[in-house]
């Protein structure tokens, strides 16, 4: 009987640890063996080289966070506001937020992976236009809200400020309140 050869997607779950570490130059198939306590000959059955292991690496990042996400939003509500506020939480959750950050990274340095980013930011982009719709008719007011939501989103980790008197956690929620509010109570306050 043949030696257990170490499953594909432990390949792609190691290498993406390594790109939410260390950025993209940190997925080395030597690195990645030593951190699986495996040989690298194992790597070379799944992948013709590390181009193929960087491709399924952000196959699996889009999968996870945009049809997962969507997927399992719906499934946890059916109200759309809800929904996105399930999917912002999936999204950029403890282990998903390393990896998209180190995504925007290397986006920056790598045409072919600035467009994938723009397509998995688009998706995400509709699912936030789709939701405010329903609280708010102006459509430019609509791609202003989604877009200061998603910035929100992708920037809060970064932001070293404190929020005198609130927690960060009661200032997101009430950001989130003014974003995703009925339009006529945001036309109110004006």
């Amino acid at each position: 009987m043949g030696a257990l050869r170490t499953p594909r997607a432990r390949w792609v779950e190691a290498g993406l640890a390594a790109l939410a570490a260390g950025g993209v130059d940190a997925v080395r198939v030597e690195a990645l063996a030593t951190s699986l306590g495996v040989t690298k000959g194992g790597f070379y059955g799944f992948f013709a080289d590390r181009d193929a292991l960087l491709t399924a690496m952000l196959d699996t990042w889009e999968e996870e966070t945009v049809d997962a996400v969507i997927r399992q939003s719906a499934e946890a509500t059916e109200n759309a506001l809800d929904q996105v506020r399930v999917a912002g939480r999936l999204t950029f959750s403890e282990r998903l937020l390393p990896i998209d950050l180190a995504v925007r990274d290397w986006a920056r340095r790598d045409d072919a992976v600035a467009a994938r980013l723009r397509r998995v930011d688009n998706a995400r982009m509709r699912l936030l236009r789709d939701a405010i719709a329903l609280v708010c008719d102006d459509p430019d007011e609509v791609e202003a809200r989604a877009f200061l939501a998603f910035a929100a989103a992708i920037s809060s980790s970064l932001l070293a400020a404190d929020h005198p008197g609130m927690t960060r956690a009661q200032v997101a929620r009430r950001a989130g309140d003014l974003l995703f509010s009925r339009d006529d109570q945001g036309r109110r306050s004006r």
